[in-house]
Order: C-alpha cells, then sequence, then structure tokens
C-alpha cells in the first residue's frame, strides 16, 4: 500500500491569518461571531515558472484565438469558484490571493504562458452550493473563460463540478478533498483534484495505528460532511481489524455548535485512539473537553488543522503528541530557501501572511503554470487535458522530499503522498510540528477504495 523514503523535520507572518482564524475557532466553539473578511474577489495574470516546460508562443498555438472561450493574441482567462467571504473565508480566501500573487509574479519576470498572460477572476461561492453554481455559469457563459483553476471548497463544489463537466470546461487542482473529485475520471474527466482526497488520508492514519499502536482501541469523531464519511472510510480501510477495532464512533453536523455530548459517549468507549475527522474548532473544542473530563487518549487530527493556527485554538501543552499529515514545507521553516522565496514572493506580489495555507497554494499555482505551459502547441480544452494527463512526478520545491504531483487519465487526484506531523513544545514551551517516519504513498488510483 505504501512505500518508505527518507525523511524531513513560530509564524510571525500569520498574525493576520489567526486572528482571521481564532474567529472561525469561536464561531466553531461557540455561538456565532462577525464576518472576518468581506469576500473581495481577487484578480491576477500570470505564466510559466522556473520548473515548467519551455513556451510557446501565441503564433506557434494551435488553439486561434477567439475560437476558444477565453484565448486571446494577449491572455489567457481563467476563473475560480472559492470561498471567499464569511467565517470559512477568514481561512481560505488565502489559497487564491495567494494563486493571484504567484500569476502576477509570473507575469511580471516571464510575460506570460504560450506568450499570453494568465488572468484569474475569482467569484465567491459563499460556501453554498447554490451560489457555486450559479457563479461557475457566470464564469464559463458571461466571461467565457478558457477554463477553471483552484476551485475552493467541498460543500459547494459539487454544484459547478457536475455542471462543469456537462458543459466540457476544464476544473484542474480543485481544493477540494471529496473522494468523489478525484474517483471518476470516465464519469467527470473535466475535473482533477489536487489536495489528497481524505479518503487517502485516513487509509494513512489506518496504516500508521496498525504498525505503530496495534492492540490499541480506536474510536472516531467526525463531522457528516465528506471530510467525516470519506475520511472515515479511508480509515477503516488502512486498518488492519486483526490489530485494531475501532469502538466507537460519534458524528455531528458541520453546524453544531457543541459536541460536548459525542466528546463524552466517546470516553465511555475507553478508546485509547481518536482520529478527528473535524475542522480546527471542533478539533481543539474536543481536545480541551477530553481534557477537562481527563482523558487523554493518542489524538490525531486531519490535515486541515496541521498548521500553527492550532496553537491559537488550544493550548499547545494540550495539543502535544497529536499527530497530523502533511505533504508540504512548513511555513515555519524560514531558514528553507523555498520557504524564505515565497515570503518574497508574498510580500512584492500582495499576497497573504504566508502559513501552511499559503504554501500550498503556491504549489498549486505552479502546478497550474507547468500545465498551461506543456499545452502551448494545442492551446485547446482539449489540449490543456492533455497536457494534465502528460504530468507525472511534478515537483514544487515546497513539497517536501518524495512528494510529486502526477495525474493519467485514469488517476484524477494529484498529492496521493505525506508524512506524519507531531505537535510538540519547543525549548520555551510553546507549540510547533515536526515531522517524523516514513513517506506514505498511496498506490491505489484517486483514493478509490
Amino acid at each position: 500500500m505504501r512505500s518508505v523514503r527518507a525523511g524531513w523535520s513560530p509564524l510571525k507572518a500569520l498574525i493576520v491569518a489567526f486572528v482571521s482564524l481564532a474567529c472561525l475557532a469561536a464561531v466553531l466553539l461557540a455561538a456565532a461571531c462577525d464576518e472576518a473578511e468581506n469576500g473581495e474577489t481577487p484578480t491576477a495574470s500570470g505564466t510559466v515558472a522556473a520548473t515548467a516546460a519551455p513556451t510557446g508562443t501565441a503564433a506557434t498555438s494551435r488553439g486561434l484565438a477567439g475560437a476558444v472561450p477565453g484565448i486571446s493574441d494577449t491572455q489567457i482567462l481563467l476563473g475560480s469558484e472559492a470561498i471567499l467571504s464569511g467565517t470559512m473565508g477568514a481561512v481560505y480566501a488565502t489559497i487564491p490571493k495567494t494563486v493571484s500573487a504567484y500569476f502576477d509574479y509570473i507575469n511580471d519576470t516571464e510575460g506570460g504562458v504560450c506568450g499570453r498572460e494568465i488572468v484569474y477572476r475569482v467569484e465567491d461561492n459563499k460556501d453554498d452550493p447554490a451560489v457555486a453554481l450559479e457563479v461557475a455559469r457566470k464564469l464559463v457563459e458571461q466571461d467565457e473563460v478558457f477554463a477553471m483553476v483552484g476551485s475552493l471548497g467541498d460543500g459547494p463544489h459539487p454544484a459547478s463540478w457536475e455542471y462543469l463537466n456537462e458543459k466540457g470546461v476544464p476544473d484542474i487542482l480543485a481544493s477540494a478533498g471529496g473522494h468523489r473529485f478525484g474517483a471518476d475520471p470516465q464519469g467527470h474527466p473535466w475535473t482533477v483534484q489536487m489536495i489528497p482526497s481524505y479518503t487517502i488520508e485516513g487509509t494513512f492514519f489506518g496504516e500508521y495505528i496498525s504498525e505503530n499502536l496495534p492492540g490499541k482501541t480506536v474510536a472516531v469523531l467526525r463531522d457528516n460532511s465528506s471530510l467525516g464519511i470519506d475520511g472515515l472510510a479511508g480509515l477503516q480501510k488502512g486498518l488492519d481489524p486483526s490489530k485494531n477495532q475501532i469502538v466507537g464512533e460519534e458524528s455531528f453536523e458541520y453546524t453544531a455548535i457543541s459536541i460536548n455530548s459525542q466528546v463524552a459517549n466517546l470516553k465511555k468507549t475507553d478508546a485509547e485512539v481518536v482520529v478527528m475527522l473535524t475542522s480546527p474548532g471542533f478539533t481543539s473544542q474536543a481536545i480541551k473537553m477530553a481534557d477537562r473530563m481527563d482523558w487523554h487518549p493518542q489524538w490525531f487530527m486531519g490535515y486541515t488543522n496541521s498548521d500553527d493556527m492550532m496553537f491559537l485554538f488550544a493550548p499547545p501543552e494540550l495539543l502535544e503528541g497529536t499527530i497530523t499529515f502533511q505533504a508540504l514545507k512548513l511555513a515555519a521553516w524560514r531558514d528553507d530557501p523555498a520557504i524564505a522565496r515565497h515570503y518574497e514572493l508574498m510580500q512584492k506580489y500582495d499576497g497573504p501572511a504566508p502559513s501552511n495555507f499559503t504554501v500550498y497554494a503556491q504549489a498549486l499555482a505552479e502546478t497550474a503554470v507547468e500545465i498551461l505551459g506543456r499545452s502551448c502547441d494545442n492551446l485547446t480544452r482539449e489540449g490543456l487535458m492533455e497536457a494534465v494527463h502528460s504530468i507525472k512526478d511534478f515537483h514544487s520545491d515546497l513539497m517536501l522530499d518524495g512528494v510529486n504531483v502526477s495525474f493519467s487519465p485514469t488517476d484524477h487526484t494529484g498529492l496521493q503522498t505525506g508524512r506524519m506531523l507531531r505537535a510538540v513544545l519547543d525549548e520555551k514551551g510553546q507549540g510547533k510540528f515536526e515531522y517524523f517516519g516514513p513517506l506514505f504513498e498511496f498506490e491505489g488510483e484517486s483514493g478509490a477504495p
């Protein structure tokens, strides 16, 4: 199921993002808070990264200007629907803003992919499927975008996902972890997802637990979204039932205010390991509630929690030892040349304060530029998907050693590798994350169970 390779190891610039994230935590842990950001739609232009394939020119592209939506002699128009406003936008708006900043950098330094600038139009889906469909239609039918790149949100994206595939519009590098977005390349051939599916992550958790914690009983705390449902399916796949049994499972709606009763029910199982397939506010709420009940199992939390923001949500001493998963270098690694360069680009091109989310977003943008660079000789929607399927072991310097992105006509999930990450305390008692153990590599296709 996996291969083993060699491995890897606070954010002062995260203050802005942390303030917004603290607002999210307050909503999830208590009642409601004011809107964290105004949801302003970012725009940008871009070209080819230093690691990209050689670019073509407008004259050599077989996709004739005017004949292909979104393609002119001077521009490639891309779109995205993403969560930009509301409490979730306080977190996720940093991703399309980073992509925009990176495209600005590419335009400034490379002059455009295929001799054209990238124009990036991002619409707010407001974390609502109906709105996601509405803005996707606007981008496709009114703005006439060439392709959608980096659309974001497990809840809203299914509606536009169906529409884009019906229309034959590329929907590439989606920031949505639901199993469905990468698992059906035949039925939805125009969509590829960038992030690991929650099924893949759950499988890795199960494998790790059975290999390293045999005999320990396991409980699951999850929400009723794809994060919880797909993550549980992966966990069940990865666990060896001869070594570990799931003795309890508690779920809740994403709109819940308190999950105290669910945590109390799990404590009654005396589980020694708890896997939390939850967003940061619920994760911190569960850990703090368990501490009040004097219950301290080995915690696992999904990669949506693998950021230093968690040490604002819950005391570092309570998070110490918690295990999560990631595939990218950490924004806290300021001495790493690629991370240092990321900070420089975000500052120069008006990007957001660097965090693990923005590191991911730049890696996504680099992958998008690589794909576009490979499509110059056939700058059509079909040609773009051919370029997507040609990506094999693409590596950004922001990715961990051994982590690459690959696609094929039968495999539409990009990141399928990563390492375990543990919360630890530094010499001053502050929280931080450290990588440990081998590289986990999924060997199925698109995270299919």
